[in-house]
């Protein structure tokens, strides 16, 4: 598989000035506090992988993404994206990127996005022909056809997220980064758009990097994930193997018939949440065959379901035995 991105040691150090109160000597020995937002990671993506990158709020995500595409400038390390080193912005290489980060317009709100649309394919020199061909497959892929006339200002919040896409993939680029493309959407919205990324991937094989605080969207999404935390990467594999790794329980999901006998009794360490007709258990996994033979023996009901543990949890599990680790004396 062709590696489309290879990072190697990346870091990004921040420097903040530190006021001391004193103006002349802030001004002739200024000095600064460092914060260490990207700390030595490495990893590759290959062509047409879409990889879910998490982590909470300040763990590196976005300043990860905004190296990637050239926007900041790393402290240290080696980076190549479709062969090029990204802080030189060369046009061959920012011909073939896009970066669309959640609730940042980059239309002119008084205008209709088509104008934008003209505009940008001015910019990218972009044929006519192939043009109208890219815009009408992205309206269908979207939905769109019937605003994109409309001024950006009297679009809702989840019409002007489809619209940003149009505008930053008319030049159909090779690599896509995508940060929070569904923030602050309704359930709707959301699942238009998560539709859409994953039909365009699989229509212009795309290298697509997805940041998101929706774990759903990235467990639809993405086959792969890098778990950034404090600027340190802390797993880099299939979603797989990370629910399988971390994850301890399954949900049971229960539809009774009657009530619960007074002689039914579960261990003290399931976790059991009761209200008739449903019985709902959290049951570690290797207990999972004899808690189902007791309930067969004991009780009557319509229906039974076993659900993996959300995503959501297993990712905050991660997250406490990093920190964990981290704050263990050396």
């Amino acid at each position: 598989m062709t590696k489309m991105i290879k990072v190697q040691n990346l870091t990004k150090i921040y420097r903040t000035p530190i006021k001391s109160g004193n103006p002349l000597r802030d001004f002739f020995a200024r000095q600064y506090k460092q914060s260490i937002a990207l700390d030595n990671i490495s990893f590759k993506i290959g062509e047409n992988e879409l990889v879910g990158l998490i982590g909470p709020n300040g763990a590196g995500k976005t300043t990860t993404m905004k190296i990637l595409s050239g926007i900041l400038y790393p402290t240290g390390g080696d980076i190549k994206v479709l062969g090029y080193t990204p802080s030189d912005k060369k046009p061959e290489f920012l011909r073939q990127i896009a970066f669309v980060m959640g609730q940042k317009n980059q239309l002119v709100w008084e205008l209709p996005a088509t104008d934008a649309f003209e505009l940008t394919r001015t910019v990218y020199g972009i044929d006519k022909k192939h043009f109208r061909q890219t815009v009408d497959n992205l309206c269908e892929l979207l939905n769109c056809s019937s605003f994109i006339n409309q001024p950006v200002k009297t679009l809702s919040l989840g019409q002007r997220m489809r619209v940003e896409l149009i505008n930053s993939l008319i030049h159909r680029p090779k690599i896509l980064f995508l940060d929070e493309p569904t923030i602050g959407l309704d359930i709707f919205a959301q699942t238009t758009i998560i539709n859409f990324i994953k039909e365009y991937q699989e229509r212009y094989q795309s290298t697509i990097i997805l940041t998101s605080h929706y774990m759903q969207d990235v467990q639809r999404l993405a086959k792969r994930v890098i778990i950034i935390n404090h600027g340190r990467i802390i797993f880099d594999g299939q979603l797989t193997r990370l629910i399988s790794k971390y994850s301890q329980e399954k949900t049971v999901n229960i539809i009774l018939n009657h009530l619960l006998p007074e002689k039914f009794h579960l261990p003290d360490d399931i976790k059991c949440q009761y209200d008739f007709p449903t019985l709902k258990l959290n049951v570690r996994k290797e207990d999972i065959a004899s808690i189902l033979a007791y309930l067969l023996k004991e009780i009557e009901f319509n229906d039974v379901t076993i659900e993996d543990e959300p995503i959501e949890e297993v990712i905050k599990k991660i997250f406490t035995s990093s920190q964990n680790k981290e704050s263990r004396p050396k």
